[in-house]
Parts: C-alpha cells; sequence; structure tokens
C-alpha cells in the first residue's frame, strides 16, 4: 500500500464537494485516501474490502508475534502435551 503524495492526499473540503468520486475511486484503485484539514492530515479513507483485508493481516501479525514471544519465554509444549490438552477439552463435549 504505497500513497502517493501528489495522488493520494486531498483537502476535506474537495471530499465535502465531490464525496460520491472519491467513494468510486476507492472501489476502482483500492488505495486509501488521506484527507487533510487546515493543512494537517485528518482522516484516512480506505475502501470497505481494503480495509477487512489490512485488518485480518494485522490480526495475523499480532497473533504472529504473541507465538514469537512465547517461543522466547519458553511457554512451549511437546507435541504429547498439545495433543493431550485438546483430547481433555474435546472429552468435556462428548
Amino acid at each position: 500500500m504505497d500513497i502517493s503524495i501528489s495522488k493520494d492526499i486531498e483537502p476535506l473540503s474537495a471530499f465535502r464537494k465531490k464525496s460520491a468520486d472519491f467513494i468510486k475511486r476507492l472501489k476502482k484503485e483500492k488505495q486509501p485516501i488521506i484527507l487533510t484539514q487546515h493543512g494537517k492530515s485528518a482522516a484516512v479513507l480506505m475502501d470497505v474490502a481494503e480495509y477487512e483485508r489490512f485488518s485480518k493481516k494485522l490480526d495475523l501479525l499480532e497473533d504472529l508475534l504473541e507465538a514469537k514471544q512465547q517461543v522466547q519465554r519458553g511457554e512451549t509444549s511437546t507435541m504429547e502435551e498439545a495433543e493431550d490438552r485438546i483430547n481433555k477439552h474435546l472429552s468435556k463435549w462428548k
């Protein structure tokens, strides 16, 4: 997701005037648009599907980071220990 300063940064006033055009652009280009207010960044507009994809990717990265930290802390299990815990949990549902 590379943001182009000349193309993807727009003033809020332009969004107010042409919001439908902005939505069409988001759907077509799948590229976020940064809105500015008084010359400073104020908001980011994203296509819903792209936002969902981004959100899922972020969740996965957070899970991977947590797993890496657990390994570094020595919070791991052998395959047998994991299998025993799974079987114990499954036995509750029988």
